[in-house]
């Protein structure tokens, strides 16, 4: 089987400012910033192309036919393309440009080489979990569109069209990945055929994909409704189910039996690199793995001492006992999947009164909640954010996971609202949409310390406006924290210290009350997706150790609101990047004096 070619570029990035060896003798700076716009443009419609379902997703319609090309050749095509890009990157002198383009320069810069770096450990060859996986995307990409014309209905027959062709080129890239022995889990490999299944032995009218036939708008005729309705069940019916039926039979047949027994990836070959360039990757710091096992023992540690005085100051002599009560007391669950979207829906909307209180600019994107989709709500967390078009015609929605609701906790719904809503993933990724003056991929760039930094981060801003009154939910704050630091304990401990899934739920019930079901998804979610967790507590830290430096050296100079648009004006970051940023803002604060 074909495999694919690529080149490492660890720490291939190019130099912000000075002349560059390759640069036009004579350019000035008004062209060299014209050609700089000019490749970050050629870059940006690339990746559209090349990825129809997110051009989709943020509501560009011109590859509204297409899917991802997931074909080993495509992935080396790619990847080439990156490597020429990154070569034309480096031969534009930024000396002279604003500050903003050098950054771009430097991020775009950045993640290409990131990209050549990760090709190494050949991720194509396991491309599904059960968290992710086409699978899963091709239905949950049918609500992120929007059906206005008959062209859009047409289209997104042809995209049906080619879904078997999508689902041949990922089994392909499974089977070399059998013959590398970089499978995932066998027992995670389970749950995904149960979620394959679950689609393949549905009617095609009862399907995800059939929803866009359930409702036209006004302006389709009655004949153009009723083509379109029958030409799409007939490809749902013959074509997609049939994919998905196929899928099955491989991974049951296949790619079951192939799937490995420990959990931890440095069960692959290369698997402690690859755990390490991942670390990197998600927490944009070069601490090890140790480093951050040892600093999520001592996060668990430091909020464990502040649960331990809610607990006392409601009457229970121990963690251990507040949450048996809490598990026991049926006012702290819903009674119902509507009770538990209400409640989201409720502290949303209070914290959005008090943004003007913590934030200079607002987004204006809007927001809903809804319930998380049931044939993927088993194994998701308790809830989740998907960004909105930036024109604002699909809203931001908060999903929420309305499963075995009546084991879920209502103690953590107020830290979980702000943590995906606002002013969490919501406002954070609504104003970068927003964001004028860039170039395009700077509105979209995702770093997960940053972004899920950012998340927790907000959590924590409900104390600064008054929120969490309640002590039962001022706790739920700070299990909602643990769980995070409980993270990076158990992420570093399956991936590194090569810990059982048993050890990693034991740590669990001994540091947090979350019920089984979302101990039990979180810890197959840390196996699936190594070290993406661990970004979350990491992002944190550093968000509020660049706030706590702010305060300090500002001292009464000090703004809230300055300093939050400060680290949002850019967009999505990587830490170091943001630690330079913020540095640089309070020094021109004190300048200004």
């Amino acid at each position: 089987m074909k495999k694919l070619l690529s080149i490492a570029l660890t720490g291939f990035f190019f130099a912000s400012a000075g002349p560059c060896l390759h640069a036009q003798a004579g350019q000035s700076a008004a062209e060299r910033s014209k050609a700089l716009q000019a490749l970050f443009a050629e870059i940006w419609q690339d990746r559209l192309q090349r990825s129809p379902e997110f051009a989709s997703s943020i509501g560009d319609k011109r590859w509204n036919d297409q899917l991802t090309d997931y074909s080993v050749a495509a992935y080396n095509e790619n990847l080439a393309r990156e490597r020429e890009y990154l070569v034309r990157l480096g031969s534009i002198d930024t000396t002279g440009l604003s500050e903003q383009e050098i950054l771009s320069k430097d991020l775009m810069a950045r993640e290409l080489a990131e990209n050549q770096e990760a090709a190494v450990f050949k991720p194509w060859e396991m491309p599904v979990n059960q968290f992710n996986g086409l699978h899963s995307e091709l239905p949950q990409l049918v609500s992120q569109l929007s059906f206005d014309t008959v062209k859009d209905y047409d289209d997104y027959i042809s995209r049906l069209k080619k879904v078997p062709t999508a689902f041949q080129q990922i089994t392909d890239n499974m089977t070399a990945g059998v013959e590398d022995h970089r499978v995932p889990p066998k027992y995670l490999l389970e749950k995904v055929l149960v979620q394959v299944n679950t689609i393949a032995q549905m009617k095609p009218e009862t399907t995800p994909f059939a929803r866009p036939s359930q409702k036209f708008p006004a302006g389709i005729s009655a004949a153009d409704q009723q083509r379109i309705k029958t030409e799409m069940l007939e490809v749902i019916q013959k074509q997609v189910l049939p994919a998905y039926s196929r899928f099955a039979k491989f991974l049951q047949a296949v790619y079951i039996p192939a799937g490995r027994t420990e959990p931890g990836i440095w069960s692959l070959p290369d698997g402690d690199k690859y755990y390490g360039f991942l670390v990197r990757r998600s927490t944009t710091t070069d601490l090890t793995p140790d480093q951050i096992h040892q600093i999520g023992l001592d996060e668990v540690k430091r909020d464990e001492a502040e649960m331990l005085v809610i607990a006392q100051k409601l009457g229970f002599k121990d963690l251990a006992s507040l949450r048996a009560s809490i598990a026991a007391n049926p006012k702290l669950h819903p009674q119902s999947r509507e009770q538990l979207l209400d409640a989201y829906r409720h502290d949303i909307d209070q914290m959005k009164a008090k943004l003007p209180e913590l934030f200079g600019r607002l987004p204006k994107a809007p927001l809903v909640v809804e319930a998380v989709p049931s044939y993927i709500e088993k194994d998701q967390a308790p809830a989740f954010y998907e960004h909105g078009t930036p024109d604002g015609k699909r809203p931001g929605t908060v999903y929420v996971n309305t499963y075995d609701y009546q084991h879920r906790s209502l103690a953590n719904v107020e830290s979980i609202a702000y943590h995906e809503g606002l002013p969490g993933h919501h406002l954070q990724i609504s104003i970068a949409q927003e964001l004028t003056g860039l170039p395009e991929f700077r509105k979209y760039e995702y770093y997960t310390a940053y972004s899920e930094g950012w998340g927790l981060y907000a959590e924590r801003l409900g104390k600064d406006v008054g929120f969490y009154q309640d002590p039962y939910s001022d706790y739920g704050r700070l299990e909602a924290d643990i769980f995070r630091a409980i993270r990076l304990v158990v992420d570093t401990g399956v991936h590194s210290k090569h810990w059982t899934r048993d050890q990693m739920v034991e740590y669990f019930h001994q540091h947090s009350g979350l019920d089984d079901a979302t101990i039990n998804a979180e810890v197959d979610r840390y196996i699936a997706w190594p070290a993406q967790a661990l970004g979350y507590k990491m992002g944190q830290l550093k968000f509020l150790e660049l706030r706590a430096k702010a305060q300090k050296e500002l001292g009464s100079r000090f703004d809230l609101k300055a300093f939050h648009d400060e680290v949002l004006d850019s967009g999505a970051l990587p830490l170091d990047v943001l630690d330079q940023r913020v540095t640089a803002w309070i020094e021109q604060q004190k300048g200004s004096r």
